[in-house]
């Protein structure tokens, strides 16, 4: 079944449809209007003058460096978890013989 998600960016309101498979669909649209609010927020005050597009590709950016880094992060947790088993093992191996 399809999940109707209403997001409201910059005054207006938007809805889509999310798919049956995408169970967080509320949980992302949530997030880019958070990244979209906090690069506002930040822009308060100062003299520049960005227009949606621009500050939807810097929510967008921004979104994707954290999930890199994530990423990154899992990666490096991966191989750190790996060495450890591979030295806990001979370790065992060596006190089994």
């Amino acid at each position: 079944m399809e999940e109707i998600i209403t997001i409201k960016l910059f005054g207006q309101s938007y809805t889509f449809k999310a798919e049956q498979e995408v169970s967080n669909a509320g949980e992302v649209a949530d997030l880019l209007v958070l990244e979209v609010d906090r690069i506002k927020k930040q822009l308060e005050g100062q003299s520049t003058n960005m227009d949606k597009l621009t500050i939807l590709t810097l929510a967008a950016l921004n979104i994707t460096n954290g999930y890199l880094e994530l990423k990154r992060e899992h990666s490096d947790l991966l191989q750190e978890i790996s060495r450890r088993s591979s030295s806990l093992i001979k370790s065992l191996e060596v006190v089994v013989k």
